[in-house]
């Protein structure tokens, strides 16, 4: 029979001759079959000196093993074609090889040649391939070579390889630990790797081989939390994760000074509000409040959180789950609340992580209760539910109860009550029991329903009830002797023996409440005492006990009895009870000191059992983590260090500028450009400003002048790497006059705003009119700014003395008595390229300034110190990329030629769906105006609209194209000079548009 054939009797028949299965089972086909040579045709085909033979051979292999299928055998014949030129049957072969060359260690050894030679193969997908079955290979005799070919790899020039490379140094480490000091060099170079690719790899390596190993994450921190938001979705979380104990080493607890905050801030920082207090309590109490020194948030600290916040918009329920556990343990308490909404919005629409989501907001919810009480419907227990997840939503609604919502709540509880399912409803009770005991007020009625409960026809039910009414009970016996009667007459009906042994304990605890009955009880006890389980004679044998030394005239024999009963018992421990306590309460002349203290041992006052939460002590374990789940030390949980007591050196994270990147000669001549207007009226209006645009009008001289001074500065910049002076000046030339064209169309400027800007530090102090789309942002809160309130917008005005910056209006209110003096900035923080101009130090209860940041086209934040003449406060300013940009002013024959230009790799293109309020030129134009600034460009479509700006510091053009569709659809098209600006753009537009 031919192998085709007995490929077609595989498939029952119906496959062709030109497709044979992938390998025959002899077993699928009978002992005497002859097709007992498994594979035979693709060995022949990997043999084959015909690529296509080869690559379909291959391809088959591949997909048995897709299959889960055994393809081990086929291992020598694989090897072999690893040194084919053929690229996509040698990409084939590497795959194969990394599944089976563990299995197949000493046939893959021979061919370790080959995969060296792979690791010089101009295909960056042969080389990783390559690294990654050398890998593979866990012989100790090549860790040398896996060592050279890690190092190699580290400084290849594909990102691809440096990952593969990342992915090889835990595989390395695990073979031969005695590798960890150069593997710790690799990792440090990689962690210095800026390329977004690599970033989540290489993390992983520093947390498999050395997480104690801090310092190596000083210079990268910053960096790697302005990656994060590009980072790959499951290297994100490996960040998230090793960022949450970075910063619980280097930064301070932010809930540190709560409670000065929210008891004496108010007092401290506004006075008070009696007038008539002594003068000396004041000082006291100024001086006390002087001592403590109020939180600062480290930069550092904000900037990880800011830049993980938008993660908890991210598709993968991980990566929101880490976002999640960040801000429970590193955010300030007023800030945690931003995670509510995702967790809740996340059990909605992942099922499939329910339960760990459940997991983590039941341990917040004990101590975060207020963040989760407006989502409290979204925890209502569904008939659909699995038994855990039932179970979890109780855990959660009953620590969120209050006294504002409990009777909702219990409402909800007596609804599952009516459940089938048995375990739900054990639960529910237990939940009832820990609301009567953490709230007062409805302890009766939870006892009262409870009691009712005790009729219920279900065993079960009855039984739950029982336990958790007992340890009711134990807070008031007192108020509730009835109860503890009517609980008696169940001793006859109930059988589970957890609910008899609580009664029976119960009434021993409580026999002088309820002295006729606790004898009778005993006595139809002593009757059954040997067919009940052990937990129930144990509770028998100490209520004997208590009446005997309570009421020993009705119950000394029946004690006797029971006693006698129980030393003959099958289970020791019964037993010894029974001897321990004869020895104890009956007294002989063998009888120890002991029995003297019979009744201060039975009858000592017992404290009311604490209902507590099963997650009450969890949050020291890192939420999400498998040692959060199972509420123990996991084999390789890195524990979650506590925060320091002192703030450590923050300056470890400050990375020097290289000297290259600094000022050059070129860049100087620019800054000397744009400064020179600043100085005379005169400079501003003539000179090398104004000869520069010859055909401007006179009276818009000094805004000609400036703005043609920037534009040049601007060609300059983006050509400062070209071949030579003249290609520079020629591609100079033809941008000058683009941007003339561009600037003509622009209104003429007022006169306050010519004046402004030969008089600039007049301009700084005043106030720019802020246009009508500006939104405000907080810079300083009045609490932690002891006071000091400052709000910051980005007024999208140009910056007279340097239009190469953003414009950022600053606004300080005093909310203290004292005069506040000196405010100034010092300490700047900036990335490399950037630059800030300072206002001149001013003073005053409410002040309006306006400072100048040159970005460098960047949503990088500025960090500096706002100092006055006592205080120095960290804060950052950090620009959306809206407010990057400039109006350009365009007709629609240059949008298109311009649009035409920046197509490719430049054009960013998506399809979306326009919000309920956004179906309208209006307000699409309120929407994109509103998130960029942007003007608009007359368009001859009805069902189009188009913007274009250009970016402040580079002057890249920005267009901006949104295409109505019918049925509520967009397209939205952004062409960019800049590729990042245009990714980034794209994201708000959306997110403005969709709402």
């Amino acid at each position: 029979m031919s192998t085709t054939s007995a490929f077609n009797d595989e498939k029952g028949g119906s496959s062709s001759a030109g497709e044979p299965e992938y390998g025959h089972d002899p077993a699928s086909g009978g002992i005497f079959s002859s097709d007992y040579k498994r594979h035979d045709d693709l060995k022949e085909m990997l043999d084959s000196n015909k690529d296509s033979l080869k690559l379909e051979a291959m391809k088959r292999i591949v997909a048995m093993i897709a299959r889960g299928k055994n393809a081990s055998d086929l291992f020598p014949a694989v090897v072999k074609n690893v040194a084919c030129k053929n690229i996509e049957v040698k990409k084939l072969v590497y795959v194969y090889l990394v599944r089976y060359a563990e299995e197949q260690q000493d046939l893959a050894l021979l061919s370790i040649s080959t995969f060296q030679r792979g690791l010089k193969d101009p295909n960056q997908l042969i080389r990783a391939s390559a690294l990654r079955v050398l890998s593979s290979i866990r012989v100790t005799i090549i860790v040398p070579i896996m060592m050279l070919a890690i190092k190699e790899a580290a400084s290849d020039m594909s990102p691809y390889v440096r990952k593969t490379a990342a992915h090889a140094i835990p595989k390395l480490y695990s073979l031969d630990p005695e590798q960890k000091d150069q593997l710790i060099e690799v990792i440090e170079k990689l962690l210095a790797d800026k390329t977004t690719l690599v970033a989540g790899s290489v993390v992983m390596a520093f947390e498999e081989v050395c997480p104690e190993r801090i310092d190596l994450i000083h210079k990268n921190y910053r960096k790697l939390c302005n990656l994060l938001i590009d980072v790959e979705e499951w290297g994100q979380v490996v960040i998230i994760n090793m960022l949450t104990r970075y910063a619980r080493t280097q930064f301070l607890n932010p809930n540190i000074n709560e409670s000065l905050l929210e008891e004496g801030g108010e007092k401290a920082f506004y006075g008070s509000d009696d007038e008539d207090d002594d003068d000396e309590e004041k000082k006291a109490e100024a001086a006390a409040l002087a001592k403590r020194k109020p939180y600062v948030m480290d930069p550092d600290h904000r900037l990880l959180l800011r830049n993980t916040k938008p993660l908890l918009q991210s598709r993968n329920a991980a990566v929101v789950m880490a976002v999640a556990q960040l801000y429970f343990h590193l955010a300030p308490k007023a800030e945690v609340g931003v995670i509510a909404k995702a967790l809740v919005r996340l059990m909605r629409s992942h099922s499939e992580v329910q339960y760990v989501v459940l997991q983590n907001v039941a341990t917040m919810t004990i101590k975060r209760r207020g963040m989760f009480e407006p989502y409290l419907k979204s925890f209502y227990i569904r008939s659909t539910d699995p038994t855990q997840i039932k179970i979890l939503k109780l855990e959660v609604l009953t620590n969120l109860a209050n006294e504002t919502n409990i009777s909702t709540i219990l409402r909800e509880f007596q609804t599952y009550i009516k459940s089938m399912d048995k375990d739900f409803v054990a639960a529910t009770i237990q939940a009832i029991g820990r609301c009567a005991t953490n709230i007062g007020e409805v302890r009766d009625t939870c006892l009262n329903g409870l009691v009712q409960l005790l009729s219920n026809r279900d065993e079960l039910v009855v039984a739950e009830s029982v336990v958790v009414i007992k340890k009711l009970l134990q807070m008031q016996p007192e108020q509730h002797s009835d109860i503890i009667k009517h609980m008696a007459k169940l001793t006859d009906n109930i059988q589970v023996p957890m609910a008899r042994a609580s009664i029976l304990w119960l009434i021993g605890e409580y026999c002088e409440h309820v002295p006729k009955i606790a004898p009778d009880v005993l006595r139809k006890m002593a009757k059954s005492f040997t067919n009940e389980e052990d937990i129930v004679k144990l509770q028998i044998l100490n209520l004997a006990a208590k009446l005997y030394l309570t009421n020993s005239k009705q119950t000394k024999l029946l004690t006797q009895y029971v006693l006698n009963l129980a030393k003959y018992d099958q289970n020791y421990d019964i037993r010894d009870r029974a001897r321990f306590i004869r020895q104890l309460i009956v007294p002989t002349d063998k009888s120890g000191a002991l029995s003297k203290y019979a009744k201060k041992l039975f009858l000592a006052l017992k404290p009311a059992p604490v209902l507590e939460s099963p997650f009450k002590d969890r949050d020291h374990f890192q939420l999400g983590s498998l040692s959060h789940l199972l509420n123990a030390k996991a084999g390789g949980y890195q524990e979650l260090p506590d925060w320091p007591e002192s703030a450590p050196d923050p300056s470890v994270r400050n990375v020097e500028v290289p000297e290259w990147t600094k000022c050059t000669s070129r860049k100087e001549r620019k800054e000397k450009k744009v400064e020179k207007p600043f100085y005379s009226d005169s400079e501003g209006e003539s000179g090398p400003t104004e000869s520069a645009d010859s055909e401007s009008d006179t009276g818009s001289g000094s805004e000609s002048g400036s703005e043609e001074s920037g534009s040049g500065s601007e060609s300059e910049e983006s050509e400062e790497e070209s071949e030579s002076e003249e290609e520079e000046e020629d591609e100079e030339d033809e941008r000058t006059k683009k941007k003339k064209k561009i600037e003509k169309s622009k209104p003429k400027k007022p006169e306050s705003a010519e004046r402004s800007e030969c008089f600039p530090f007049r301009s700084m102090i005043s106030t720019i009119a802020p246009s009508s789309s500006v939104r405000m942002y907080e810079l300083l809160h009045r609490i932690t700014g002891e006071g000091l309130a400052v709000e910051y917008c980005f007024s999208r005005q140009p910056f007279s003395p340097d239009p190469h910056m953003v414009a950022v209006q600053i606004q300080f209110t005093n909310n203290t008595s004292s005069e506040t003096k000196s405010l100034h900035i010092e300490d700047p923080k900036l990335q490399s390229g950037m630059r800030i101009k300072e206002f001149p130090e001013i003073a005053g209860e409410s002040v309006n300034v306006v400072m100048g940041i040159d970005f460098c086209d960047s949503t990088q934040a500025a960090n500096f110190q706002l100092c006055t003449h006592t205080r120095k406060f960290f804060v950052s300013i950090q620009p959306p990329v809206g407010e990057l940009m400039v109006p350009a002013f365009l007709t629609e024959n240059e949008f298109k030629k311009e649009q035409g230009q920046l197509m490719g790799m430049n054009e960013i293109s998506e399809k979306l769906n326009l919000g309920e309020k956004c179906q309208s030129d209006h307000a699409i134009v309120e929407r994109v105006t509103a998130k960029a600034n942007l003007s608009r460009v007359p368009c001859g479509s009805e069902k189009e609209n188009r913007f274009a700006g250009k970016t402040v510091s580079s002057g890249s053009l920005v267009l901006v194209t949104v295409a109505r569709k019918e049925g509520g659809g967009a397209q939205l098209t952004v062409n960019c000079e800049k590729m990042v600006i245009g990714t980034m753009l794209v994201k708000d537009i959306l997110q403005a548009l969709t709402q």
